[in-house]
């Protein structure tokens, strides 16, 4: 059998570049494969049993995080898969191994609309008050960010591979480069975040020409994801929010409000641009939450005097 190594690099350069994933999928993907390489080395692929794999997957249990070990699993498992169709495994382990486990669920954690509310007042607030022409351009950017991040739900990452010919301003329309190559074109539904992104635009022009990108920094790059975790925890202390927010959270938000107003989940789906309608059901759990504080606290029957409440003096 080749050297591991050999038949990893092979497979990375499969995901990267036949099944076009992500480079950050990829990259988690080499950590997590050589990880599992190392901590098994004294065992050959092709003499790998169900019973091996039922213990490396143990060993995982007990140092990691549920969520952590789904994704370790399913890097292995899509490495094996991979490995016997090209023919160097004769028999594929996992076809035999139990590894199934249940995840518990963990509620996505949302942003009160009055506190998103409070960000963008901040980042407007800013503009106005911009004690130099650096300073007012730069809040107008991050008035647009913080607005493209509700105004569509997007990742963070996807927010800030933004390049200008994905944004049409024109007919309100932005396409979004998604994970495992699932693009989508989302509308942006609203006037005045229309005007906030054309006003960046203009005030941006040559920036964005000369770096390429939507979404720039003053030294004419790409502006970073950990730049957007910054402007937000800038903000969420000048409005005074205690919570600690994240980009993602907004996109936890902006799914959570649409089902509670009622949007059909298949279009919340594709509006996330989620493989599976599994993963955005997440949701209907927070919605469900938030059904159970409405029926508590407004049904009328709780303002009602009946029964022994009558006869009380």
């Amino acid at each position: 059998m080749k050297n591991n190594t050999e038949h990893l690099n092979k497979y990375l350069d499969h995901c990267l570049y036949q099944k076009r994933l992500n480079s950050k999928t990829v990259y988690a993907y080499r950590i997590d494969l050589q990880q599992f390489l190392s901590d098994t080395a004294s065992i050959p692929l092709d003499e790998m049993t169900p019973s091996d794999i039922e213990n490396y997957t143990g060993v995982l249990h007990r140092k990691y995080k549920p969520r952590s070990v789904k994704r370790k699993i399913a890097a292995i498992k899509a490495f094996f898969s991979y490995l016997a169709h090209i023919g160097v495994l004769k028999d594929n382990p996992w076809h035999r191994a139990d590894t199934k486990f249940r995840e518990p669920v963990i509620l996505p954690r949302v942003i009160p609309l009055h506190s998103i509310e409070s960000i963008l007042n901040a980042a407007y607030k800013e503009i106005a008050k911009g004690s130099s022409p650096r300073k007012r351009r730069n809040a107008l950017r991050n008035a647009a960010i913080c607005e493209m991040l509700f105004a569509v739900g997007v990742r963070i990452s996807e927010l800030c591979m933004l390049r200008p010919e994905d944004i049409d301003l024109c007919e309100g329309l932005v396409y979004i480069h998604g994970k495992g190559s699932r693009d989508r074109i989302l509308h942006i539904g609203n006037s005045l975040v229309i005007d906030i992104l054309m006003k960046y635009s203009i005030a941006f022009e040559n920036s964005i020409a000369s770096c390429g990108y939507f979404f720039v920094n003053d030294r004419l790059n790409r502006f970073s994801d950990q730049s957007v975790r910054r402007m937000l925890r800038r903000y969420t202390e000048l409005a005074g929010i205690e919570q600690h927010i994240t980009p993602h959270m907004f996109r936890h938000t902006f799914a959570t409000s649409l089902l509670e107003a009622d949007v059909d989940i298949r279009y919340i789906q594709k509006m996330l641009g989620h493989s599976s309608i599994r993963t955005t059901e997440i949701y209907t759990h927070v919605s469900m939450k938030k059904q159970k504080e409405i029926l508590v606290t407004k049904h009328p029957r709780g303002r009602m005097n009946i029964g022994e409440s009558e006869g009380k003096e």
